[in-house]
């Protein structure tokens, strides 16, 4: 029988809370070149990890309960209360929830929505999604839950190789973006920090040559694209700049091993990949330098596989459609979070001694939303342009394909049958205007009315030809 990745019976556990890693300094760290940063925690065997999550889960379940009317009133229509969690498998009797329920109870109860388990004033910090397809949504933070989230940063960054000696540019938006903060775990392990943010890609190379930045997180597309631009510029990335580890997430390249073997390969660094989810903080994930897998931050974050169509667990190794639930987060606790992402999960040992679950591939997405060069995009983004310009007959399709290893997105757009301008004009318009939407640079290709295959009932609006996205 194939073991799934909630445990069916783990016995009760006395629980006690374990204590916060203590405080670190520079002058300290520089003193310890320890392996992990937390060796107890990191190494302890399945059981104690299911023993571990399983008293996380009751207290987060019944701070839910009494704190969200959301929860509440979610729980007893399902006829469930936390006092019934008695393992890690019960917690599949328990509703899931999905984005639009997110946006809507926001919009129902603004700022926090109706989830939020806290008052404002207890909150200190709020990320925002990028909301393309509505309201972006709002993800609060706690002072517990901020410092907790730094300290699993500041843990995966010390897996991945960084240390107090390095100089880090942090080159990811601070915008609202759930990812600017995470440049704070680089600066608690001690590492030089330099908040580079989204600059030009020639300043960005300015800096990285004037600090001589050992380390730097970007999306794999623009650790390519900046690698390229420095040796456009006669700059050669390894021998003139001093970056030896590239932090990626927000696309699939990070995990495609030919991808990272050409960014290695460009700039004579290793490239680790960062998984990361805007609901609930930064980077969920990551590799070691092994690089096999994607650690999982599973004392803050629980994760299930799911049959997205019946909703039972799948086994280990096997994909399925990934349903997160927060162990800490009091802010606003994400109960069984159906993220729509098709992965696949593994319990075996890695070789750095490190037992946490890692992922092991996200190799799709159950709706149609695409991830392109660290940027959502969905068809719907699209359609609203098309179908308010009357040059367009309103019909059109997304391809997704791969071009030496990065994704290239296609628009193909009818033109209305009375159109009677430049073909060439009218797609670097919608070029244009969905760049201003989204923020994607995308191919258009102008076809004649009725060249694409009309639909009865759901049009087929993405065609994705790049295979499986993440492969191992």
């Amino acid at each position: 029988m194939h073991e799934s990745i909630l445990a069916a019976h783990i016995p009760q556990p006395v629980y006690k809370p374990a204590s916060p890693f203590p405080p670190i300094t520079k002058a300290a760290a520089m003193s310890q070149d320890r392996q992990y940063w937390d060796e107890k925690l990191e190494t302890q065997s399945r059981a104690e990890w299911d023993a571990l999550k399983l008293g996380l889960l009751q207290e987060h379940l019944r701070h839910a309960y009494a704190n969200s009317p959301y929860y509440r009133a979610s729980f007893d229509a399902a006829g469930v209360h936390p006092d019934q969690l008695k393992t890690l498998d019960d917690l599949r009797r328990f509703p899931t929830l999905d984005k639009k329920i997110l946006r809507e109870r926001q919009e129902a109860a603004p700022l926090l929505g109706d989830l939020a388990a806290v008052p404002e004033r207890e909150v200190v910090y709020v990320s925002a999604s990028s909301g393309s397809t509505g309201v972006p949504t709002v993800s609060p933070f706690t002072q517990q839950d901020f410092d907790d989230w730094i300290d699993y940063e500041a843990r995966q960054f010390w897996s991945s190789g960084l240390r107090p000696h390095d100089r880090y540019a942090h080159s990811l938006n601070f915008s609202l973006f759930i990812g600017g903060p995470c440049v704070l775990g680089a600066q608690k392990l001690g590492a030089l920090t330099i908040h580079a943010g989204t600059v030009p890609s020639e300043r960005l190379l300015a800096i990285l040559k004037q600090f001589q930045a050992t380390a730097i997180w970007t999306t794999p597309s623009y650790a390519w694209y900046l690698g390229e631009t420095a040796q456009k510029e006669g700059i050669d990335p390894k021998t003139e700049l001093a970056v030896k580890r590239i932090f990626v997430a927000g696309e699939p390249g990070g995990s495609i091993p030919e991808t990272r073997a050409r960014i290695e390969a460009l700039w004579g660094a290793d490239v680790y990949d960062y998984y990361g989810l805007s609901d609930i903080f930064g980077s969920c994930a990551g590799m070691c330098e092994h690089k096999d897998g994607l650690h999982w931050a599973e004392d803050h974050i629980l994760v299930e596989v799911i049959d997205p169509d019946s909703g039972e667990h799948v086994p280990y190794g096997e994909r399925g459609e990934m349903v997160l639930t927060t162990l800490k987060k009091r802010a606003r606790p994400l109960i069984r979070f159906r993220t729509g992402d098709i992965v696949s999960f593994t319990d075996a040992p890695c070789g750095c001694g490190r037992t946490s679950q890692r992922l092991l591939g996200v190799h799709g997405r159950r709706d149609d939303m695409l991830i392109i060069r660290g940027v959502n995009i969905f068809p719907s983004d699209v359609e609203a342009i098309v179908r308010k310009d009357h040059d367009f007959s309103g019909e059109y399709r997304l391809v997704v394909d791969r071009v030496d290893h990065l994704d290239r997105l296609t628009i193909e757009a009818e033109h209305h049958a009375d159109f009677r301008g430049s073909s060439a004009e009218l797609a670097e318009r919608l070029k244009d205007k969905v760049k201003a939407l989204t923020g994607v640079g995308a191919h258009v290709s102008i076809l004649d009315p009725d060249t694409l295959p009309r639909a009865t009932h759901k049009a087929k609006r993405v065609e994705d030809r790049r295979g499986q996205v993440w492969t191992r």
